[in-house]
């Protein structure tokens, strides 16, 4: 019973390394999901800073540790950068007015929520 058990989850694991492999080789691996109004120079920008991330874990010296810190902070002042540029390029490509929609929503969503947080303090 148990050599029969045995045999049948080794098959099944066989199985599913098959199929996983063959997905992963059709498929490719799983891309993540990003908002269509971020353009590839900043997604180029967010992969460099995620690799400079990597490089401030797997630094061995405090020396290496702070050089990689200050390299990672400048990667991420850049991309803060490139995503506010995207997002008023799509602010004003989306509105004839200027841009003007875009600061109207923020100050609704901002006036809705005020209005929220003052009914429960009260």
């Amino acid at each position: 019973m148990k050599k029969e058990e045995t045999t049948m989850e080794d098959n099944w694991n066989g199985i599913k390394e098959a199929l996983t492999s063959t997905c992963q080789e059709v498929l490719g691996l799983k891309k993540y999901h990003h908002n269509e109004w971020i353009s590839t120079e900043t997604l180029d920008k967010i992969k460099e800073r995620k690799n400079k991330k990597a490089a401030i874990n797997n630094s061995r010296t405090r020396a290496e540790k702070v050089q990689a810190q200050a390299e990672y902070i400048e990667a991420n002042k850049q991309v803060k950068r490139s995503i506010r540029a995207d997002k008023k390029k799509i602010c004003g490509r989306t509105s004839n007015d200027g841009g003007k929609s875009c600061k109207r929503r923020k100050y609704e969503t901002a006036s809705r929520y005020n209005e929220e947080t003052s009914r429960e303090i009260q």
